[in-house]
């Protein structure tokens, strides 16, 4: 039930300095991979799938502005996609989901963002109202993932596989 702070190696011995229990603080540090953020957005039922949206869950993440039409009319209202296949982290506390829980209780998500999204979503958050759009597990698993540019951009393009603590 435990996560270890950094690389534990063979023979070393495991002490509570070294893990970080679930509900102790630093978990969300400690899961988030090198190089992005945790970027924490206000939702409602109406712009986060009626609430059910769930740690570990991806997203889309859509950015709705409203401007007044210049001869007085109705509204211009628009609707962008900013991120595609993004990772949800929590939704309020809740960084696990518990078997017996079907829903996510709390009003901020907090999705993994690498650093020049998170500036981006942080400041589309004063233009407009940001809504999240539950994407498909099938989606996920296929390897389909339209943000892996962006998301290029600033870890590399190099794979790092860790087994057990050590790179292979």
């Amino acid at each position: 039930g435990s996560i270890a702070r950094s690389p534990i190696l063979p023979g070393e011995p495991i002490t509570p300095v070294k893990l970080i229990k679930a509900g102790s603080g630093g978990v969300l540090s400690a899961i988030l991979p090198p190089g992005m953020r945790a970027v924490s957005v206000r939702i409602e039922e109406k712009t986060a799938v009626g609430r059910l949206i769930l740690p570990n869950d991806h997203v889309d993440v859509l950015l709705t502005t409203r401007a007044r039409a210049r001869n007085g009319g109705t509204e211009d209202v628009s609707t962008e996609v900013m991120f595609r296949n993004i990772r949800v982290l929590s939704i309020g506390q809740q960084i696990e989901v518990k078997e017996a829980r079907k829903s996510a209780e709390g009003n901020v998500a907090t999705l993994e963002l690498s650093p020049g999204q998170a500036e981006m979503i942080t400041q589309a958050g004063s233009r407009g109202e940001i809504s999240l759009v539950l994407r498909s597990i099938a989606d996920i698993s296929s390897g389909e993932n339209a943000n892996a540019e962006d998301r290029n951009k600033d870890r590399g393009n190099s794979i790092r596989v860790l087994r057990y603590g050590t790179r292979s």
